[in-house]
């Protein structure tokens, strides 16, 4: 079984492009918090490293695919990756100045447990930052998340066990609502077909392979609609905002 999916945007397929350009804006938009001993959690296959390791006085990337993790110990050698699954997180108390994890919470079934071993490693003074999908703007289930959050739900859970919790989003600019929007005509149209509605009673492991392949030929299709629009899109049509349940992603900033 292949370790890519649709989850994982890839910066060399075309159709990918906007969400591609979603995730790496939250790498751009932490470069202000980046300080001292830096730890990713869920680093992918880097799409941040050369962005922000540079930034730190040291840098460690884990994440569970073991075949990623090897293909970035060969591309960046000076720094350090490891392969696991957390939580638990192999660290000491009070490890790192800054913790960053985009697009990886929804993804874990102990997400509380996650929360409190992040504020476990960081050190005091320390920063972690998230992001992951405002549900308010989610079209449709998708069976790799466990759950999705509005913002609320989110700094609740992050105040159980930190007193300082700032949160935002990452907005998009108009072509990049347009997109959305046109992304949420196509969906609807191949979820009318879903009338039992099964995307929300199926198990999740039943609805995997049939949700890559129609969001790959979702992507496909709406490049081929409107390709000029799809390529014109880049980082700078993400911004930093104040919460809103408009925003895309959530970003939320804890301090410990």
């Amino acid at each position: 079984m292949s370790v890519y999916t649709t989850e994982i945007a890839s910066d060399k397929i075309p159709s990918d492009n906007v969400i591609h350009q979603r995730l790496l804006s939250a790498y751009h938009q932490a470069k202000p918090y980046i300080k001292g001993d830096l730890l990713e959690l869920g680093c992918g296959e880097g799409r941040g490293v050369e962005l922000l390791a540079p930034l730190a006085d040291s840098y460690v990337g884990i994440d569970k695919i073991k075949p990623v993790v090897e293909d970035l110990e060969k591309k960046f050698p000076d720094y350090k990756f490891m392969s696991g699954v957390f939580p638990p997180f192999p660290f000491e108390d009070d490890s790192f100045d800054t913790i960053i994890t985009f697009q990886v919470i929804e993804h874990l079934k102990d997400d509380e447990g996650f929360i409190k071993e992040i504020h476990r490693v960081l050190k005091p003074g320390g920063k972690a930052l998230i992001t992951t999908p405002n549900i308010k703007m989610t079209l449709s289930r998708n069976p790799w998340h466990e759950r999705e959050y509005t913002g609320d739900e989110l700094k609740a859970l992050c105040e159980k066990y930190f007193d300082k919790v700032d949160m935002k989003g990452i907005a998009g600019s108009e072509k990049v609502l347009e997109y959305h929007e046109r992304n949420r005509a196509s969906v609807q149209r191949i979820m009318r077909f879903d009338i039992f509605d099964l995307q929300h009673k199926l198990p999740a492991g039943l609805l995997r392979i049939p949700y890559d392949i129609l969001n790959r030929m979702n992507r496909n299709k709406l490049r081929e609609t409107d390709d000029e629009l799809v390529k014109s899109i880049t980082v700078q049509d993400f911004n930093l905002m104040d919460q809103d349940e408009q925003n895309l992603d959530l970003f939320c900033l804890l301090s410990k």
